[in-house]
């Protein structure tokens, strides 16, 4: 019996194919075109990040042992940041880097939270829920001036990607190659 041979040709990619991150930004842009509902977007879009993760920071975390005096350190909002940086680390990595940072920033930002709290202030989650009441109110009012606010229904992925979208609009501001 002789060996059979299959000649499996790959084809190249084409030069107009794009990356799955390149069709989402494309979106996202065509449906944020004025100026006003840009801006909204860079101020709450990070607001929202920040008031998601000051919910999950807020709900409390089992003790586990072998951690040891690292406990404090981990949270709920941790799992959301990995999976973040993981998610946005296959669709470019220059990006994932800069929501890393994003997310440091926010993190120090809800840590900052947590001492106000202790402090006799607010408590964290009630204003993690305001956070993120004002930055959806503020994203819908941008929709409502851009005259696309159901774009956000058209694709539950675009909300996972707004924030690196936010980034993208920063780096090609500065000319950086995403």
């Amino acid at each position: 019996m002789g060996k059979q041979h299959t000649n499996i040709k790959i084809q190249p990619a084409k030069p107009g194919s794009q990356r799955k991150v390149d069709v989402y930004f494309q979106r996202l842009d065509a449906s944020h075109q004025n100026p006003t509902n840009q801006i909204l977007h860079y101020i709450f879009v990070p607001l929202m990040v920040l008031g998601i993760l000051g919910m999950a920071w807020a709900i409390p975390f089992p003790h586990i042992a072998f951690i040891g005096k690292y406990n404090g350190y981990f949270n709920w909002a941790s799992f959301i940041i990995a999976f973040g940086i993981y998610y946005y680390l296959k669709m470019s990595p220059l990006l994932s880097y800069f929501a890393l940072f994003m997310f440091f920033g926010l993190s120090y930002g809800i840590m900052q939270l947590e001492v106000y709290e202790k402090a006799g202030g607010a408590e964290l989650s009630a204003i993690s829920v305001v956070i993120l009441l004002i930055s959806l109110a503020g994203q819908y009012i941008g929709g409502k001036i851009e005259g696309k606010e159901a774009s956000f229904n058209d694709d539950t992925k675009l909300a996972y990607v707004t924030p690196l979208w936010v980034l993208y609009r920063l780096a090609k501001r500065f000319g950086l190659k995403y």
